[in-house]
């Protein structure tokens, strides 16, 4: 059952303070959301032209992924530049346009913000590199000498996510072997001292750029790595390759890291508007995660624990009371998603057994997949505080499984060991008609290919069809909207319900959530206000059906 109702406006003129606390963000991965120019990659011109679908979707606000001036190593988060626009996107002029056109359209930007590590190509590290040992710019990353006779071995065993050794050996200006300098990354990608008082202020005024640029609020991207331990430590035998696990690293996660954020906090609120930053911190636990979003740090950090639960009743219920008592502690709301741009889609991590990580590179059962994408979706909806949105997942896209291996581009697949290198699957530029040059991409191709089944998914094929997974994004955030408080509070009432299901109550709606792979009965909780699949209600029951969530009206 899908039910359209009409969402109210949302000013940016403060009436609505705290708008964040329950707002629906959407994440643009810009190269591949729309083409403007014809080029093939996606671009500023692009987002703007698609506005309206989004304000139309139901969203509060859009994050960018990085649009900066980067030689492109790692899809933008390698800058070089942070107050350029790379060309492939467009220019300042036309980050204005899109800022002012989303604000006329009620909606607010949030852009992405990498403070962990700079391209190889930023000015202060190609003078660092070009005026050698002792300048005194090698001090704002971290240069340090070799282990061995000769200094040939790297200073200590770190390893990089993208595999490998977190070190990178320098030539000096004179071609004798020099320094080694750290990368958590890519080897593009030198780590910032932040240490360093030049690179907190350089930071404070990159805030201060965007912030009079408009920009509602930052995503900090990595948000944990930016303090490493005192004296850099060997590590021994931990698996260091895992962005997210139990281990306590000394590149993530250090207390210092706080202070950093309780400067970026006074600047925000020196700002009109409620503007915001939100962490993007993988932690060992949601207590630690809840550390980033004290009242005098950052305002979100997203739940990862969340993002990697298998689609398991219990499993489900335990990781969003952990999320819930957490963040309740710091008066921070939860986050939850499902998706983005570093992990498979969910449509395709639910169609494969659990226990496989969120790298999957089968396609597994699409059906299936979609079945509990779409209720999974609505469960994640139902929850107190605030849901993240990729683009594409309102189209139940699933990872494109197949790219041959020529196409491929992200940095990690190029590597012999880290992270597993499919990250491009989730990045196909998405589908809006269905036919035509890229599916109304653009004029001029896509950067990757899209599968021949992408014209029937798309934003034109599935408009106005009451059964698809679009429509029943907008029914949902749309239900979202009007119901009073869905987004906010703190807590969930848990109801009595069968093996295999979840059922809890907000004021005045239940959500009933079916983790099982056939339908079970219960009772009908009052007036049905959607489902991800069809369902009857008959003599005051419901059978729930198989991999499926209903919201009620009670």
């Amino acid at each position: 059952m899908t039910q359209h109702l009409a969402a109210p406006t949302h000013t940016l003129d403060g009436t609505r303070p705290g708008w964040w606390r329950d707002a629906v963000i959407y994440q643009v991965y810009p190269r591949s959301f729309a083409d403007g120019n014809g080029d093939g990659m996606g671009d500023l011109d692009g987002v703007r032209s698609r506005l309206p679908y989004l304000k139309n979707l139901g969203v509060d606000a859009v994050w960018l992924s990085p649009f900066y001036a980067s030689p492109q190593a790692d899809a933008g988060y390698d800058v070089a530049d942070y107050r350029a626009i790379d060309p492939m996107f467009g220019t300042l002029l036309d980050a204005d346009a899109l800022i002012r056109d989303a604000h006329e359209l009620g909606l607010r930007i949030i852009v992405d913000l990498v403070p962990n590590h700079s391209s190889d190509q930023h000015e202060w590290f190609k003078r660092a590199l070009a005026e050698g040992p002792g300048s005194a710019l090698r001090e704002r990353y971290h240069f340090r000498p070799g282990k061995g006779a000769n200094g040939q071995l790297p200073p200590n065993d770190w390893e990089s996510i993208f595999g490998g050794p977190a070190w990178t050996r320098t030539e000096n200006p004179d071609g004798t072997p020099g320094d080694w300098y750290l990368h958590l990354f890519a080897p593009e990608q030198p780590d910032f001292n932040w240490d360093h008082p030049a690179v907190a202020d350089e930071f404070r005024s990159i805030l201060r750029f965007w912030l009079d640029m408009g920009v509602d609020g930052f995503r900090v991207d990595v948000a944990h790595g930016l303090v490493k331990a005192e004296g850099l430590p060997d590590i021994g035998g931990h698996d260091q390759l895992k962005l997210l696990g139990n281990d306590v690293m000394p590149f993530f996660d250090q207390d210092g890291v706080h202070d950093i954020y309780r400067a970026w906090r006074k600047i925000l609120d020196e700002y009109p508007g409620d503007r915001i930053a939100v962490a993007e911190a993988w932690t060992p636990t949601v207590e630690r995660t809840a550390n980033y979003v004290r009242p005098d740090e950052l305002h979100q950090a997203f739940n990862f624990q969340y993002l990697g639960t298998a689609w398991d009743a219990t499993e489900l219920r335990s990781v969003i009371d952990l999320s819930l008592a957490a963040m309740r502690p710091v008066g921070a709301p939860a986050t939850w998603v499902l998706s983005n741009h570093d992990v498979t889609r969910h449509a395709t991590r639910f169609a494969n057994p659990p226990g496989l990580g969120t790298q999957i590179r089968d396609a597994g059962d699409r059906e299936l997949g979609l079945r509990r994408a779409r209720a999974a979706t609505l469960l994640m909806l139902a929850l107190p505080g605030s849901a993240y949105l990729y683009q594409g997942e309102e189209l139940g896209l699933p990872d494109v499984t197949d790219l041959p291996d020529e196409v491929r581009q992200d940095p990690s697949f190029f590597r012999a060991a880290g992270q597993d290198g499919f990250r491009d699957g989730c990045r196909v530029p998405i589908p809006w008609t269905a036919e035509g040059s890229s599916y109304g991409f653009g004029s001029g191709g896509s950067w990757l290919p899209q599968p021949d089944s992408w014209g029937g998914l798309s934003v034109e094929a599935q408009t106005g069809d009451p059964d698809s997974t679009l429509e029943l994004y907008r029914s949902a955030l749309a239900v979202r909207r009007e119901q009073p408080g869905l987004g906010e509070g703190d807590a969930v009432s848990w109801l009595d319900a069968p093996e295999g299901v979840l059922a809890f109550r907000r004021e005045g709606f239940v959500c009933t959530v079916n983790t099982t792979g056939k339908a079970v009965s219960l009772p009908a909780y009052g007036q049905l206000l959607l489902a991800s699949a069809a369902v009857a209600v008959d003599g005051g029951r419901v059978d729930l059906p198989a991999d499926s969530t209903v919201w009620w009206a009670v």
